[in-house]
């Protein structure tokens, strides 16, 4: 199933897209993608963040057996573009946070960018600032970005996240326009990134557990299961040719 031109719709039927797809990536974590001791949630409340997916490790018990890493891979994800990030002092426009959970140790978040983290100024700042401190509170991220960059990130949002902790030039395709960007938060960080285009499948992605220990998230499955349930009456208007304008 190819990657749907979002920009062709409003924002509030990727909206309703959006919810679909974070309920059936949460279920297929849960469904055997995690090891036991591991499970995800849905827009579960983070400080000042609402994450689509939340990914929490139980606390174990010392007479409680480990048998929970048997899913985790161990060799390095095979992403297009890797970027590695040795440096020890975080920038200083970055505030420390601590992340907290009732269920348990929160180990990794997975953000479907909306339009509106991109609808102004302030609230792209802050997806950044928010998205860059939970790196550093060694907190891993999955950022999944389907919508083309635009005049506030012109090089996308992965280029304005990294540029957090290490700025560097990133070239992003024009033909592929569209950033996925896992981060493993170390020690050492390091962002693991593809870039697609519309009418590209959706790699699979790591969710880090833990520093160099991942599991693949399903993302064309999982996207694939929520256009299914996508009302069949605005299908049409991703799927038909885009009309040319008149002169």
């Amino acid at each position: 199933m190819p990657v749907h031109d979002w920009t062709r719709v409003d924002a509030g039927l990727f909206h309703s897209f959006h919810q679909s797809w974070s309920v059936r990536l949460c279920d297929a974590l849960n469904a055997g993608t995690l090891p036991a001791d591991y499970f995800a949630l849905i827009e579960q409340r983070t400080p000042d963040m609402i994450p689509d997916v939340l990914a929490l490790k139980l606390a174990r018990r010392q007479d409680e057996p480990n048998n929970g890493g048997a899913n985790v891979a161990t060799l390095k994800p095979k992403t297009r573009i890797v970027r590695t990030n040795e440096g020890t002092e975080y920038p200083r426009k970055a505030n420390r946070i601590t992340v907290r959970h009732r269920h348990g140790d929160i180990v990794a978040l997975v953000e479907i960018v909306s339009p509106g983290n991109k609808a102004s100024k302030a609230e792209l700042r802050a997806f950044v600032e928010k998205s860059a401190a939970f790196i550093q509170a060694k907190v891993h991220l999955l950022v999944i970005d389907l919508h083309p960059p635009g005049n506030r990130d012109p090089d996308g949002l992965h280029k304005l996240i990294w540029d957090e902790f290490k700025e560097e030039d990133f070239d992003l395709p024009a033909d592929k326009p569209l950033v996925l960007a896992s981060y493993d938060a170390g020690p050492p960080q390091v962002a693991y990134v593809e870039t697609i285009g519309v009418g590209d499948s959706l790699p699979a992605m790591p969710i880090f557990l833990k520093p160099a220990y991942h599991v693949d998230a399903p993302l064309e499955a999982t996207y694939q299961s929520a256009w299914s349930g996508f009302p069949e009456a605005l299908k049409g208007l991703l799927q038909s040719p885009r009309r040319r304008k008149k002169k």
